[in-house]
């Protein structure tokens, strides 16, 4: 971390971790759906659950701020649609490079 000049280091925060997870099935629902969302060691714990299954992430401290004030379970609102747009179409390049990557391993394996 940096420092001005003249100023101390300040150590982070712990508690101002803000963690949020979305899920969004377009074929069940009607808007992405808040599943979880925490500070702090609420919001390590779900992040080591998204590590640990190889969930995506997003860093947006702003939109996890404005996504943790909803209720679990809810539905994004529509007025932060454009936003959590974002994140959708983030996570749709990750599944489509994954695949390019699938396939070209399995072209590599049926070559030998």
């Amino acid at each position: 971390m940096m420092a001005e000049e003249g100023k101390p280091k300040e150590k982070p925060v712990q508690s101002r971790r803000t963690a949020v997870a979305m899920r969004y099935d377009i074929e069940k629902d009607k808007a992405p759906l808040i599943l979880a969302s925490g500070r702090g060691a609420v919001a390590d714990e779900i992040l080591r659950i998204a590590e640990e299954n190889k969930i995506p992430l997003y860093e947006n401290r702003e939109l996890a701020t404005l996504l943790a004030k909803l209720e679990i379970d809810t539905e994004i609102p529509a007025q932060l649609y454009i936003l959590v747009a974002e994140v959708l179409f983030f996570v749709y390049k990750l599944d489509k490079m994954a695949e390019k990557r699938e396939k070209l391993v399995e072209r590599a394996k049926q070559a030998k």
